[in-house]
């Protein structure tokens, strides 16, 4: 009875922002994390929400990752003494092994890599990066209407 309990104050959610766009026009496969190098506005700027990742995705140069056409738009009190780039080329921060791995997916297989969601973990920001296979139009429709026949049936289910 010696330990005390220490109260969980309710925290906002780690989730910085999603790319539900990725499930509509990508069957997703494995998915990694992976760290962001970021300066220092861009951090204040994920914090405050001005985040978009709908059109990004990641390369794979010189042994590196790099995240592409994510946008960061700088706050309005940003320091006046550098001159902030919204859509730069950021590094993602991985392990060699997974490194290699996603070159051998990408290369050889012919997968792509697209950042399905961004989050806090431990007061870092993290990516979440999934190799993904592009989906054709039927693919998409046919999705779709699974997806609404399930609900159709919870629906029916409900009733009964």
């Amino acid at each position: 009875m010696g330990k005390k309990q220490k109260k969980k104050t309710k925290t906002p959610s780690s989730t910085i922002v999603l790319n539900k766009k990725s499930r509509h026009d990508f069957e997703l496969g494995e998915r990694f994390e992976a760290g962001l190098a970021l300066q220092g506005w861009e951090v204040k700027s994920l914090r405050a929400g001005h985040v978009q990742i709908r059109d990004s995705y990641v390369i794979l140069k010189d042994d590196e990752a790099w995240l592409m056409g994510a946008t960061i738009t700088p706050l309005p009190t940003a320091s006046t003494h550098i001159h902030p780039d919204p859509l730069r080329s950021r590094k993602l921060l991985l392990h060699r092994d997974e490194i290699n791995k996603l070159i051998g997916a990408v290369e050889r297989k012919g997968f792509a890599l697209i950042p399905t969601a961004m989050y806090w973990k431990k007061g870092r920001a993290k990516l979440e990066i999934a190799l993904a296979k592009g989906k054709k139009a039927h693919d998409k429709r046919a999705t779709e209407k699974d997806r609404d026949w399930k609900r159709d049936k919870a629906r029916i289910m409900k009733k009964n």
